[in-house]
């Protein structure tokens, strides 16, 4: 499941279509790559195995005939549109959304915090806020890569989150292994999103939240080279990042490669040559890939 960040309208247009998950996710990109937070939110809800519902929720200003080209583009011969009175529509719809567990995780709701577990590592996102609210396959996969990965952790690692999104990947790490994370997203909502939760989990002032459209930020370069970088983004910009991304983990470094489907885990292995494969997770047709570099120099 995701959303992304919306303003609430006097009267909101809305779309329902169910599909599978990889073609719901296809959807959801297209729509989240083509307007504004302000123009349109979606919400992504898994209701039964192999079966999502994808809701539109749109602002009365959006271009219809757009919203239907973009449909057709995902493979949507036809869409139907309602008008909705003013309410947070998104918020309400994931109200009842059940936690999920990976590993020693549990992503949660805020109303599901005071169920959590004490032996559990609990992360609450506000739903409605930003896309990344660990329901999905490829954020689940990373934080059971993360849950490993902190078991064999020595030191104070430096960690990048590269499209934090909300800010799951970020807070977790810095929750489990009490260090500072640096976390980056292209999107101004996702940003504020993200910051918002890291404050919500008490890590407020662990993880740091800047707006980056790729790998030559300031910030980034200030903190690099770094231990354990998070990329779950796509397959194009994880090859458009590989060389670039490569040179900014320290020798003995991971990157955790996601938002693959099975099929491009070759493609993707193949771009972040010389580093070599430590780990492959999959879970519901997508795939986490865990590299390493080798230790040739000292470590930082």
């Amino acid at each position: 499941m995701a959303s992304r960040a919306q303003r609430h309208p006097s009267d909101t247009m809305i779309a329902v279509l169910d599909a599978d998950e990889q073609v719901a996710w296809r959807i959801a990109d297209l729509f989240a790559e083509s307007f504004a937070a302000d123009q349109a939110a979606l919400s992504l809800v898994e209701n039964e195995p192999h079966s999502w519902r994808v809701t539109l929720y749109l602002h009365r200003a959006v271009d219809k005939a757009a919203v239907r080209r973009l449909a057709a583009a995902a493979g949507i011969p036809k869409l139907r549109f309602a008008r909705l009175p003013s309410r947070d529509w998104v918020g309400d719809s994931l109200a009842d959304l059940k936690p999920v567990t990976a590993g020693r995780f549990v992503v949660h709701g805020v109303h599901d915090r005071a169920r959590i577990a004490g032996n559990r590592i609990g992360v609450a996102i506000e739903a409605a806020l930003a896309f990344g609210t660990g329901h999905h396959g490829t954020t689940r996969c990373c934080l059971l890569a993360l849950d490993r990965l902190c078991k064999a952790s020595r030191g104070t690692p430096r960690i990048l989150d590269l499209g934090t999104g909300s800010g799951v990947l970020a807070i977790a790490a810095a929750r489990a292994l009490r260090v500072r994370v640096l976390a980056t997203d292209i999107d101004a909502a996702a940003v504020r999103a993200a910051r918002d939760n890291a404050r919500r989990n008490r890590v407020g002032a662990m993880v740091a939240v800047v707006r980056a459209g790729g790998l030559a930020a300031r910030a980034i370069r200030m903190r690099a080279p770094f231990r354990l970088v998070f990329a779950n983004i796509l397959l194009e910009p994880l090859q458009r990042f590989a060389s670039p991304l490569t040179q900014l983990v320290a020798p003995g470094g991971r990157v955790v490669l996601s938002g693959l489907l099975a099929a491009q885990a070759n493609a993707a292995l193949a771009a972040y040559r010389p580093l070599a494969l430590e780990s492959r997770i999959d879970r519901d047709g997508w795939t986490t890939l865990v590299v390493r570099r080798g230790k040739r120099r000292a470590r930082c």
